[in-house]
């Protein structure tokens, strides 16, 4: 069973070793490529002031943020280790999160998260769309993943975004389809030596005009009676 937890963050500017920090980090758990519903969400007091851009991304002030715990105490950071616990993360364009996150850690005393446990998403949207803008922006649109509810850049929406946009990248819902009941009726089907086939979800058109039914319908009542196939099944 495949568990993976994607992570994004908000943060007071673009370098943690120059000074910034985190403001806001998030995550969404998948298993086996479907979102379970479960997620960590945190605001962060960073200890410091965002830098003017960056609050333009965001939206966080540094009022905002005033009561907000440190990352160091243990409702975030002992909870965010806890949340992810042996699971792959994956970011877009993880580097940039992977510094933040591991920056954090380290400051509490706590050891970071290596790069063999990150997953970057973003090499995975260039592979498929070389040449193209692979922001996460742009691979919504693509994908036509609503924005709807997004007025500024956040963690936790971004981060519901980002799974969404990976599991696009990795097959889309096809990936997710469960096909344990199928497949078990199929099993048993094949023991008792039958074939079994189920309702197509979208019937097929009728390719026939009612010229062509009502003379088949003739043939069928004039050459073949009531021994016809077609009359057993209401087809006719």
């Amino acid at each position: 069973m495949a568990r993976e937890i994607v992570l994004d963050t908000e943060t007071t500017g673009l370098d943690p070793r120059s000074g910034h920090r985190l403001v806001e980090i998030a995550c969404v758990e998948l298993q086996d490529f479907l979102p379970t519903g479960r997620s960590f969400h945190r605001y962060v007091h960073p200890e410091r002031d965002s830098d003017p851009e960056a609050e333009r991304v965001h939206g966080l002030t540094s009022a905002f943020l005033a009561d907000k715990p440190k990352f160091g105490e243990p409702h975030v950071c002992d909870a965010l280790l806890e949340f992810i616990g042996e699971a792959t993360v994956i970011a877009h364009n993880a580097g940039f999160d992977r510094g933040f996150v591991n920056h954090e850690l380290e400051r509490a005393g706590r050891a970071g998260l290596p790069p063999p446990r990150w997953l970057d998403t973003l090499p995975l949207a260039q592979k498929r769309f070389p040449g193209a803008h692979n922001s996460l922006d742009a691979l919504c649109k693509r994908f036509k993943i609503s924005l709807a509810e997004r007025e500024k850049h956040g963690a936790l929406i971004d981060a519901q975004l980002l799974a969404a946009v990976y599991l696009e990248l990795n097959g889309g819902r096809e990936r997710g389809l469960d096909l344990t009941v199928a497949s078990a009726v199929m099993s048993v089907a094949a023991v008792a030596g039958e074939t079994r086939y189920g309702p197509r979800p979208r019937p097929l058109a009728a390719r026939s005009t009612d010229a062509e039914r009502e003379a088949h319908l003739a043939f069928v009542l004039d050459a073949l009676k009531d021994k016809a196939v077609w009359l057993k099944f209401g087809l006719a």
